[in-house]
C-alpha cells in the first residue's frame, strides 16, 4: 500500500528528558516517514536533549516549552506548529515499522474518521503483548474502559503514543485538554469528544509500532500514590466535563457516595483525595464542558451500553 501523495503528515513527538530514547528511535521515524513533517515538542528538559536534536537532526523542528507543560500540554504546542493534514502522535519509546504510515492514511479517505490508531507490540515484562484497541461502556454512571482483542476495527479510543488525528477536526475541538496535566485520560478524552461530534474513531491492526517500555519519567518522577491519585481526579474530571444523558447524571450521583464509602471502608484514601482534587477544579471543568459542548451531536448512550 501506498503514500497517498495529496495527504500531508506531520509527526509530533513528545519529549521530557527523553534523550537517550530519540538516540535509539528517531531515526527509525525518520526512515519510515521520509516525507514527513518531524516535530519534537520538548517539555522543559534539562538532560541535553535539546542541544542534541539541533546538533544531531538539524531537520527536526523543535518546539522548546520553557515552563513545562504535562502531556496535553506539550503535545498541543508540537501539534500548533505543525502544516500537515495528518498528524501522527508518537512517543518517544516507540519504534514505527517501515510500512506503519500508508495504511493509517488510507483510513482518512473516509472523511467522517477523525483518527486512527496503531497496533502496539508492547515489549514488556513476561514478553510481546499487542495493544492499541480500547472498549468501553457506562456503569451505574461511571465509563469503565479496559484494553480489547485486536482483532476488530472499532475502538473507544485512540492512544495518545501511537495514532494519526485529523488536523482539522483536532484544531476544531481545540486539541487535548490541558486539565488532564500531568497525564492520564487525556487521549480518551479527545476520542470521546470526537466520537460524541459525530466523527469515527478507528483501530488499524496493519499499521505496527513497537513500544519499548523502560522505566519512563512519570514512574521515576512521581511515586504510585501520586500516580493513582491523579488517576482518580482525572476519571473525574472526564465525567463531569463529558456526560450528557439524564440517566448517567442519576446514576453518577446515586452511586459515587457509594463508591467514595466503598473506598474508605477498603482504605483507599487516595480515591478521596482525587475526588477532593477534581472538586477543586471544578469552574475550569464546567468552562471547558461548555466550549466541548458546542459539537456535540451525539448521546452518550449511543456511543456505548449503557
Amino acid at each position: 500500500m501506498k503514500q497517498q501523495p495529496d495527504m500531508t503528515v506531520s509527526i509530533v513527538l513528545p519529549n521530557w528528558n527523553g534523550e537517550h530514547l530519540l538516540r535509539k528511535n528517531l531515526s527509525t521515524v525518520l526512515k519510515a516517514a521520509p516525507e514527513a513533517q518531524i516535530i519534537v515538542a520538548d517539555d522543559a528538559s534539562e538532560d541535553g536533549s535539546v542541544p542534541f536534536l539541533n546538533t544531531a537532526f538539524p531537520g527536526v523542528t523543535v518546539v522548546e516549552n520553557k515552563q513545562q507543560k504535562g502531556f496535553a500540554g506539550n503535545v498541543n504546542s508540537g501539534v500548533h506548529v505543525a502544516t500537515g493534514e495528518i498528524v501522527v502522535l508518537l512517543n518517544t519509546d516507540v519504534r514505527p515499522e517501515a510500512d506503519f504510515l500508508a495504511p493509517l492514511l488510507a483510513r482518512f479517505a473516509d472523511p467522517t474518521v477523525a483518527a486512527v490508531g496503531c497496533l502496539e507490540k508492547s515489549h514488556e515484562k513476561n514478553g510481546t503483548v499487542l495493544r492499541g484497541r480500547g472498549v468501553a461502556r457506562w456503569e451505574k454512571g461511571y465509563f469503565i474502559h479496559s484494553r480489547g482483542e485486536v482483532n476488530r476495527e472499532d475502538t473507544a479510543w485512540v492512544s495518545g503514543g501511537s495514532a494519526a488525528f485529523r488536523k482539522s477536526v483536532w484544531d476544531t475541538l481545540g486539541g487535548m485538554d490541558p486539565l488532564y496535566n500531568p497525564f492520564y485520560w487525556e487521549d480518551i478524552d479527545l476520542s470521546y469528544q470526537m466520537l460524541k461530534s459525530g466523527y469515527r474513531v478507528l483501530f488499524e491492526t496493519k499499521s505496527t509500532v513497537g513500544h519499548f517500555h523502560e522505566e519512563g519519567k512519570i514512574k521515576t518522577s512521581y511515586t504510585s500514590s501520586d500516580i493513582k491519585r491523579i488517576v482518580y481526579r482525572n476519571q473525574f474530571i472526564f465525567l463531569w466535563k463529558n456526560m450528557s444523558d439524564t440517566n448517567l447524571w442519576i446514576a453518577h450521583l446515586l452511586w459515587t457516595p457509594v463508591r467514595l464509602l466503598q473506598a474508605v471502608m477498603r482504605g483507599d484514601m487516595l480515591m478521596l483525595a482525587g475526588y477532593g482534587m477534581a472538586i477543586m477544579k471544578l469552574p475550569a471543568i464546567l468552562i471547558s464542558r461548555m466550549r466541548a459542548s458546542k459539537h456535540w451531536r451525539r448521546k452518550d448512550a449511543a456511543l456505548f451500553t449503557t
